[in-house]
């Protein structure tokens, strides 16, 4: 959440920044913690001005018993009674302020960083990045300017200006990944509505051992970049929840175990995250580099059409995650050096992709900045999403009372989070089946090939 230096530092800042992200009521959520921040101060100036006299009076009673004044003693002694009794009551008017203030600021999202594109939809986020395929090919369609600014001065293009049509059309009609799962008995999306419902499928045979194969390859390659790899628990409690920020803001996205209050995790980045909540961590510790394969649950209430086909949209799927706790000064850096790891792994995967910044008004709750990585569906003529990397700067860490110790003056700061997939299975999955599809089967990029043990789906 935010932290109350940040509001007190430049209120006409973050409420900018809420508004660019477009919070309905801004400046009134910002006013009403202040609010609640002046009342708890002024419970807390009467508590200490109670305190004070209560001591002074305390100091006088010893006096006055030794020179008999024993009434004066007695109505001294009520009066401290009273006052232990007032600073009873303004500790608890305190606490109260105290707690209306941190629920009022878990309402309130992260301020986004100047860098944000202004926007209140997907359709206003920026493409930074292309690559996977033939430059020339990928801006077709673009007019001659916005081509050259995007290829030369990386400004970007935003998706309301993207071109229809990328890609040059393939030699032959391309199917789509659930008639390839079909086709090559690798999914059985039916089975998975049997047994559990839609949006749970059943990888079969050499489509199970892909998704071995995918997963074996990110572990394998987030090691050499130096993440530790966490095997967490798939299940979390309500602090974990809040703890990043899922809580109360995904709430209705979420698989809740009622009996048990606990919830299925959406992302690997809830649970290794929280693994540092109340952990204050040295600096020359920084940055921790985590990563985790787990199962994601996600319910996708309200979900339907075109973006739901096959594997674009699951309640269930595997993902790995990368995570880190960083330094202010820093997570610049880790944020590039993220980044820089998922583009390496969609080229090893021989994929063709896109790197978009994400409008303000399109991004997580919880963000400071995030970019999405999308592949390209040469059968289904779309962009898929594949990763979502993250920085979110002291947002999380207020929350999780996540901190590190700073080495030359050994003050303890507030730390900063990130977190990336790297990758999620499913829609790579359709990406592979539909871009490598050919008459003799389903090529298998050279990288995976070790992990798959072929290098082809036939």
């Amino acid at each position: 959440m935010l932290t109350l230096k940040q509001i007190y530092d430049d209120k006409e800042l973050v409420i900018a920044g809420l508004e660019k992200k477009h919070f309905t009521g801004a400046r009134e959520a910002i006013e009403n913690v202040l609010a609640l921040d002046q009342e708890r101060k002024n419970a807390q100036q009467k508590k200490d001005a109670a305190s004070q006299e209560m001591n002074s009076i305390a100091k006088e009673i010893g006096k006055l018993m030794g020179q008999g004044k024993k009434d004066e003693a007695e109505a001294a002694k009520a009066k401290t009674a009273q006052l232990k009794a007032d600073i009873k009551t303004y500790e608890q008017e305190m606490d109260a302020a105290a707690e209306r203030q941190t629920q009022a600021l878990l309402q309130i999202p992260n301020v986004p960083y100047a860098i944000v594109p202004e926007g209140a939809s997907a359709e206003d986020n920026v493409a930074v990045k292309v690559g996977g395929w033939n430059f020339g090919e990928a801006l077709k369609g673009l007019d001659q300017p916005a081509a050259q600014a995007f290829s030369k001065d990386g400004n970007g293009i935003a998706l309301k200006d993207w071109p229809d049509s990328e890609n040059p059309e393939p030699a032959f009609a391309k199917l789509p990944h659930w008639d390839l799962a079909k086709k090559y008995n690798l999914i059985d999306f039916d089975l998975g509505v049997k047994i559990s419902g839609a949006g749970f499928p059943v990888y079969i045979g050499q489509g199970a051992r892909l998704q071995r194969a995918l997963i074996n390859f990110f572990l394998a390659e987030a090691a050499k970049a130096g993440y530790t790899e966490i095997m967490p628990p798939t299940v979390v409690n309500a602090a974990s929840g809040y703890g990043t920020g899922q809580l109360p803001d995904k709430e209705g996205q979420m698989y809740h175990c009622e009996v048990d209050d606990l919830y299925l995790i959406p992302t690997a980045e809830v649970p290794v995250t929280n693994l540092y909540r109340d952990v204050i961590v040295d600096e020359q510790e920084l940055p921790v580099k985590m990563c985790a394969y787990t199962q994601c649950f996600r319910r996708e209430a309200g979900s339907y059409g075109k973006d739901v086909r096959g594997l674009n949209r699951l309640h269930e799927f595997s993902k790995i995650e990368i995570v880190r706790i960083d330094s202010p000064e820093h997570s610049d850096i880790s944020h590039k050096e993220m980044l820089e790891h998922v583009e390496g792994l969609l080229k090893k995967l021989e994929l063709p992709y896109r790197i978009l910044r994400l409008s303000g008004g399109d991004m997580s709750f919880t963000a400071a900045l995030c970019y999405d990585f999308e592949v390209y569906s040469e059968a289904q003529h779309r962009w898929l999403e594949v990763s979502s990397t993250s920085n979110f700067d002291t947002y999380q860490a207020n929350r999780l009372h996540c901190r590190y110790r700073r080495q030359d003056d050994k003050k303890v700061q507030i730390a900063h989070t990130l977190n990336g997939s790297a990758l999620a299975l499913p829609r790579i999955v359709a990406a592979l089946l539909e871009n490598n599809q050919s008459e003799e089967g389903i090529h298998i990029p050279a990288a995976l090939q070790p992990y798959f043990g072929a290098d082809m789906i036939r």
